[in-house]
Order: C-alpha cells, then sequence, then structure tokens
C-alpha cells in the first residue's frame, strides 16, 4: 500500500460552506460530517499502529454547501482513453446537479480540454433532460474524448467568461494533473472555483482507487476473449492463443481476467519481469507445455516485456505517457521463431481486443460505481471542496488530493492474493 504523510490527506475547501443543502427536503439523506474518516489501513499486525495516523476524509453529501445552488453554474468535462461506464458519469452528474440540486445550468465540454478552448472551435453543450436519455445504454462519451493539455489560463478564462463555478473532469492521471493545473491557476488568481476529478482508468492504477469505474466490464469481456482464444488453442494441433491486454504500467487487467477465465498457462505483466531465452525462459517453458499438454494459452499486459525492445525510442503520446513497443507482436514472432528453429509445428492466433473491450457499455456493477462516484463528486463541489477526486477504500468512497493520488502509478502488489492466485491457476514459473 503507498501511503503519503497525513497532511497530504487533507483536502483544500474555498471557504466556510453557510448554506443549507437543498437535499434537506429529500428523505433518507445520510448527511457526512467533515470529520468523519475512512482508515486506509485495515490490518491488525506490527505495522498497524505506524498506519493508524492515516485516513481520507468520507465523500458524500454535507448539511450545508459552499455554492448557492440557484446561481451555480457546472460544466463536466471527458478526456484519455474510453473506458465502459463514461456516459454513466455524465447522467448520474446531471442528474444530481438538475433534480437534487436544482442547479439551472450543466454544461458539457466537447472532445476533452480541447472543448475548453475557444480557439479550437468546439461550442459547449448545455445540457438538458433529454441530451442524457437513454446514454447510459451507450459506450463511449457522448461528449466525446481527447488526449493531452491545453493552457490552464486558457481554460480559466473559459470558466471565468462562461461563469463557470464547477468543473469536473473525468480521466486518468494525466487528465487530473490538468485539472490540478486548472485548479492552481484559478487559485492564482484568487477565483473560487471548485475542480474535481472523477477517476476514469480502465488499467486500474490511480492510487486511492481501489476499484475505477469500468474495470470490472474490462475483465468480464477480456476473460470471454480468453475463453475463445482458449478454445481456438486446444482444437488446433499444437494450438497456441496468444492474448494482449491493456495495463500500460500495472498488471490489473491481465491477471484478473485470467483469473476469472481459469484458462491461462502464462500471464506476463510489467511488474513482474520474465526471462525469454534460456532453460528456465519463458519461450522453454511454453515448449515443454506444448509438449506435455498440445496447447497453451498466453495472455501479456501491453506493459509487459517492453526491455526487450527498448533499443529504439517512440516518443511520448499527446498525453505525456511514453509510447510503448507491441509486445503482443514481439511475442507472436518470437514464439513462432523458437518453435521452428526446434522444428514443432504450432498455430498461433493473436488476439488483441483492447478497443473493443474498452469502448463497450458498462455492466451493472460498473454502472453503480460509476453513479455513486458521480454523485459523490458533485456532493463534493458544492460543499465547496477542490483540487480533489473521488477515491474508494474498502467499499467506501473517500476525498483524495489529486496532487497525493497522481504523484506515482499504482501497481499490482505481486505478494497479494490476486497475483498468488494467478501463479496457483497458472502453474507458470516463478521468474
Amino acid at each position: 500500500m503507498h501511503y503519503s504523510r497525513p497532511q497530504d490527506l487533507d483536502i483544500t475547501t474555498l471557504g466556510p460552506c453557510t448554506i443549507p443543502s437543498p437535499l434537506t427536503r429529500l428523505r433518507g439523506v445520510g448527511f457526512i460530517e467533515d470529520a468523519a474518516r475512512i482508515r486506509l489501513d485495515l490490518r491488525i499486525g506490527a505495522n498497524a499502529a505506524a498506519h493508524d495516523v492515516y485516513s481520507a476524509e468520507e465523500a458524500g453529501p454535507r448539511r450545508t454547501i459552499y455554492f448557492d445552488p440557484a446561481r451555480t453554474t457546472a460544466a463536466l468535462v471527458t478526456c484519455g482513453g474510453l473506458s465502459p461506464g463514461l456516459n454513466n458519469v455524465i447522467r448520474s452528474v446531471y442528474s444530481e446537479l438538475a433534480y437534487n440540486y436544482q442547479i439551472p445550468r450543466v454544461l458539457g465540454a466537447r472532445d476533452g480540454f480541447m472543448g475548453l478552448n475557444p480557439a479550437v472551435g468546439r461550442p459547449l453543450v448545455e445540457m438538458t433532460p433529454q441530451f442524457v436519455d437513454h446514454i447510459h445504454d451507450l459506450g463511449g462519451t457522448v461528449l466525446g474524448s481527447s488526449r493531452g493539455p491545453q493552457e490552464p489560463a486558457t481554460i480559466v478564462d473559459t470558466l471565468q467568461r462562461e461563469n463557470i463555478d464547477i468543473l469536473f473532469c473525468v480521466g486518468g492521471d494525466g487528465t487530473q494533473r490538468g485539472s490540478l493545473a486548472i485548479a492552481r491557476e484559478a487559485r492564482r488568481r484568487g477565483l473560487k472555483k471548485a475542480v474535481v476529478g472523477i477517476p476514469k482508468t480502465i488499467d486500474n492504477d490511480i492510487h486511492y482507487v481501489q476499484t475505477s469505474f469500468g474495470y470490472y466490464t474490462a475483465l468480464e469481456k477480456a476473460q470471454e476473449v480468453l475463453r475463445g482464444a482458449h478454445v481456438e488453442a486446444r482444437c488446433a494441433p499444437n494450438g497456441i492463443g496468444l492474448v494482449k491486454l491493456m495495463g500500460r504500467h500495472s498488471g490489473y487487467i491481465a491477471a484478473g481476467a485470467s483469473l476469472a477465465s481459469q484458462d491461462a498457462n502464462f500471464v506476463l505483466i510489467p511488474e513482474v519481469p520474465f526471462k525469454l531465452d534460456g532453460d528456465d525462459g519463458f519461450l522453454a517453458a511454453l515448449e515443454r507445455r506444448m509438449l506435455e499438454k498440445d496447447h497453451a494459452l498466453v495472455v501479456v499486459a501491453e506493459g509487459a516485456g517492453q526491455e526487450f525492445m527498448a533499443a529504439e525510442a517512440l516518443g511520448t503520446d499527446a498525453s505525456g505517457n511514453p509510447r510503448l513497443h507491441d509486445i503482443g507482436l514481439f511475442l507472436r514472432d518470437k514464439i513462432l521463431a523458437h518453435f521452428r528453429s526446434r522444428s514443432i509445428d504450432v498455430n498461433l492466433k493473436y488476439l488483441d481486443p483492447s478497443y473493443f473491450i474498452r469502448s463497450v457499455p458498462a455492466n451493472p456493477s460498473d454502472r453503480i460505481l460509476s453513479d455513486q462516484m458521480a454523485r459523490m463528486a458533485v456532493h463534493a463541489a458544492m460543499a465547496g471542496k477542490t483540487d480533489l477526486l473521488i477515491g474508494s477504500m474498502h467499499n467506501e468512497l473517500i476525498h483524495v488530493p489529486i496532487a497525493t493520488a497522481v504523484a506515482e502509478k499504482r501497481r499490482l502488489d505481486t505478494a497479494s492474493d490476486l497475483w498468488t492466485a494467478v501463479m496457483r491457476s497458472t502453474g507458470q514459473p516463478v521468474w
């Protein structure tokens, strides 16, 4: 578990909350006090006392709020790659703002942060009940998305010009860094603008977000692909299924889908370097598997094995992430060359279902999580909280400072029950 200093979990607020929440008119609202905290470590053991001080502010509606709903304008932007649940987030943010807080004006930015730069020429969308009707049944995002930042000063100019008080930013760590820059620019100008992040990472790799929306849908669809690849491998002489799944820095999807399918024989992830050649390498282990069982299923996360191809740098994408070499094609060619050199005929089927997996509608569990995160983000913003994103720990939603959450990537703990179960399921060597 990644820990910061206790003070790095403190939440920034725009000022005192003096306005009674309009939610008091609704029955059964469980208001949360600012003093309510969620412990980050539930373990009882040698390290428990040292980590007792680490807790995060509990998310939820406050009885008094900072913004006057009748005079508030909010906007929402979706950035980065697609993930199941984006439209659910858009719809739930709008519904909470418009129906429960009775905010009269909610805007949507087109195509990521580009939509907040007037020079790009993508006017803001006035959201209405008709606009969000049925979008939760669709994949993708009705607002569109893009990678890459825009000048924070330009975006804050747009917030001022449009009288936008609250900006919700839905995206991964690159998006949240942009959100933080926007919040800091607004604060530098002395503006009372709330910027709240809703974490979107299909790779599940943001700290303090135990499960991000879209992750379980990704596992569901990925394990379907693994099942198909396994069938292809079993039904061909010396059949090999090779599937590349998402996971630039973290192997959560590869590990989770493999454990769900129970069909994988090798799972290669960025957190676990593996040997390629030699008697104790991957290729030799795959050959032994083929000689014994006549078929195999190999699952590889996109960020695994980059050290084998690191001689040529590929630059960075629009979000500033290093471009990756294609480990799937690399392994495909290495496997075929290895068995050719051993005069063993194999039937290899290579599948890369990444874009299919991330573009589908959310499943029920992700629909619920999307709705919860969206509504908690609204509660935080209306209470004048800023520079934060909605995290999740121990099935509770929490407030996490953006700077703390994006300080480093969350990676799969190879001593965790998840990875241990994968190792037992596959029986693969320990590299």
